[in-house]
């Protein structure tokens, strides 16, 4: 009969100071609110992300807390591999992790285009397992515990217009965490699932939505409406911080999100009713073509 030996405990991290933290997409947005507010705890940071200037501005910035700022594109395993790799062979392994990196590519299935669909799977959900392969197990084998951040979605939580794409990916980012909660529990490795709402992010403003005039009158309406109520990346950034310091599974960045979660798990038929209301809401307020384009 299988019994589990509870061997080791997770270690106290109610304060990041000297802990070696990995964050990738660290060089705007969430990231960098993470990484900023990482830093004023005293932690060890060590960025990546794919925009190579945008990210040596942002290391900058941050200072000496930054032990090393590298590029990578996270849908790269070689180039993962090779950052892993290389961080462990001159500092040894981290004791936290976070998947922060992600894109946006919204529409309806009609509009859609292949390459949509591929890029939410290669950067959202193989992205962070690329992170997690290659750096986790440097974590199991110190025996030292840590903590693993997964930057999910509310669209990992529930069925939002027009995110069919990008929620496969959030979705299978959430099957990813809700597994390695248990399975690195034995390790002293904590799992924080984060699950945003609308946060004030150059992501919000380079989403792509398939079939759809960006810069038209309805669409920047749309915007305008999202930006009021957006939190901003440093009100995410603590968020996640007191996650981690809490050994939180689920994190949310704003209240909406966790209450239409827990009427989705208590009241299964007022949800249903509600995204029914709001799908029809949001699809009269910015139509979608009907017709496919060409492939």
């Amino acid at each position: 009969m299988f019994a589990y030996d509870g061997r080791m405990r997770r270690p106290d991290l109610s304060t990041l100071r000297d802990r070696r933290v990995l964050i990738t997409g660290a060089a705007s947005g969430i990231g960098a609110a993470t990484a900023v507010a990482a830093a004023a705890e005293g932690a060890q940071l060590f960025l990546t992300d794919i925009d190579a200037d945008l990210l040596a501005r942002t290391a900058a910035g941050i200072g000496d807390a930054v032990r090393l700022a590298t590029p990578c594109d996270v849908s790269d395993l070689p180039a993962v591999r090779a950052l892993a790799q290389n961080t462990l062979a001159g500092h040894g392994p981290m004791d936290v992790v976070m998947n922060v990196a992600g894109i946006a590519a919204w529409g309806t299935v009609e509009n859609l285009e292949h390459r949509h669909w591929r890029s939410m799977i290669e950067v959202n959900l193989m992205g962070p397992i690329h992170v997690i392969e290659c750096f986790v197990p440097q974590m199991i084998a110190a025996g030292r515990g840590g903590h693993l951040v997964n930057v999910c979605s509310a669209a990992g939580l529930i069925a939002l217009p027009w995110h069919a794409a990008y929620s496969a990916s959030k979705y299978g980012l959430r099957g990813v965490s809700d597994v390695l909660r248990f399975d690195l529990r034995p390790h002293g490795i904590g799992v924080s699932l984060v699950c945003p709402g609308g946060v004030a992010t150059p992501l919000a403003g380079t989403v792509q939505i398939a079939g759809v005039d960006q810069a038209g009158e309805r669409f920047g309406r749309l915007r305008a409406g999202f930006e009021r109520r957006a939190v901003t990346p440093e009100r995410a950034a603590r968020s996640i911080l007191d996650g981690v310091h809490r050994n939180r599974y689920l994190v949310y960045t704003s209240n909406d999100i966790r209450v239409v979660n827990q009427v989705q798990r208590k009241a299964e038929p007022l949800y249903v009713l509600g995204m029914r209301v709001f799908h029809a809401l949001a699809n009269r307020a910015l139509p979608m073509p009907t017709a496919a384009p060409a492939r």
